[in-house]
């Protein structure tokens, strides 16, 4: 390799680290206080905190966040270049938003209903980090985060959210855990050692899937699919191979196992794992604004046109066709609130 391009490989290497996202509102600050008290600052990560804050609002929070952890915290500005053991704070009444690991800062739309900077925030970082993405959401109301946590999941990325018995105000969570696609439920202070336990792990440290080419048509692989179809009826064994050792990799990667039998024995033993996978396979993301503009003048002409003539109370009702899991209505009820 040319003294050039090993000198390039070692940078870009070296600038994998992982981003974690985290997602807060109303109780928010301690959670916070609890999470970074129980991590070490050593831990080779940067941390991205998007918060509830009104857009005229002075926040203190940067300041308050330096009290818990010997890490520097910082608020996000255009176009920062992410650093290890940095945390960066969204300033009130911004989207924030992620390429190639550099923050930009964005205007809230002053005509969107509301204001979601947690699923606009776990949305980029999910494209920009695909399966070294983390989303965390903490203590809140509301239902902003699930979304972009399903996002993060459709790249292989991790989803950890504060259990919303331990959680001041437990919206936020109990929505993103009524999603079905979180890996770590936990009380704030045991993330950390679950979020150095998997970050340390070669799936990420490697880059590397531990199912490699030559063990695709192995005997642990087609006990899989065996136990696959056996559960759900479906025959994945022609099923994109690329995706397939994604998957059973970074489950592999939740549940710390280190080869392919010990999960296929974790796979036996535990059949809601079978169902945590098939659903991992064939996870898929709902992006139902296709066209905006049609909405704007949905929402702005046509419906406020047809409302207007209407009494007070009058029940609307919007027929959504081939809405298979219901995220569609999800996202119009937002739109349209």
């Amino acid at each position: 390799m040319p003294k050039n391009n090993k000198i390039s490989h070692q940078l870009s290497k070296q600038s994998k680290f992982t981003i974690v996202g985290i997602g807060s509102s109303a109780g928010g600050l301690e959670a916070l206080e609890i999470f970074f008290s129980h991590l070490s600052p050593n831990n080779e990560m940067a941390f991205i905190i998007v918060s509830h804050q009104k857009p005229d609002h002075l926040s203190l929070l940067p300041e308050l966040l330096a009290g818990f952890t010997e890490m520097s915290v910082l608020t996000a500005e255009n176009n920062v270049l992410l650093q290890k053991n940095h945390v960066y704070v969204c300033p009130p009444g911004k989207n924030l938003g992620i390429l190639n690991r550099r923050l930009h800062l964005m205007d809230a739309k002053e005509s969107q209903p509301l204001h979601l900077p947690i699923d606009y925030f776990f949305r980029s970082l999910a494209a920009d980090l695909q399966e070294m993405a983390i989303g965390i959401i903490l203590s809140g109301t509301g239902t902003d985060g699930t979304l972009g946590l399903k996002t993060i999941k459709a790249e292989s990325g991790m989803s950890m959210v504060q259990e919303p018995k331990s959680a001041k105000f437990d919206g936020m969570p109990s929505s993103a855990v009524s999603m079905g696609d979180v890996d770590f439920i936990l009380p704030a202070e045991k993330m950390g050692k679950q979020l150095l336990a998997y970050t340390q792990s070669p799936f990420l440290l490697t880059m590397k899937p531990i199912v490699n080419e030559e063990m695709s048509v192995q005997e642990p692989i087609q006990k899989i699919f065996m136990l696959l179809r056996s559960r759900t009826g479906h025959d994945l064994s022609n099923y994109k191979q690329s995706t397939i050792k994604r998957r059973i990799a970074r489950r592999m990667n939740i549940h710390q196992l280190k080869n392919l039998d010990n999960y296929v024995r974790f796979l036996q033993e535990n059949p809601h794992e079978i169902d945590c996978l098939f659903k991992e396979l064939l996870i898929n993301v709902t992006n139902f604004f296709r066209d905006p503009a049609a909405f704007e003048v949905l929402a702005s002409k046509i419906l406020a046109d047809y409302l207007a003539s209407k009494p007070e109370n009058y029940e609307l009702r919007l027929w959504i066709p081939a809405c298979s899991s219901g995220e569609e209505a999800y996202s119009i009820g937002y739109y349209f609130a």
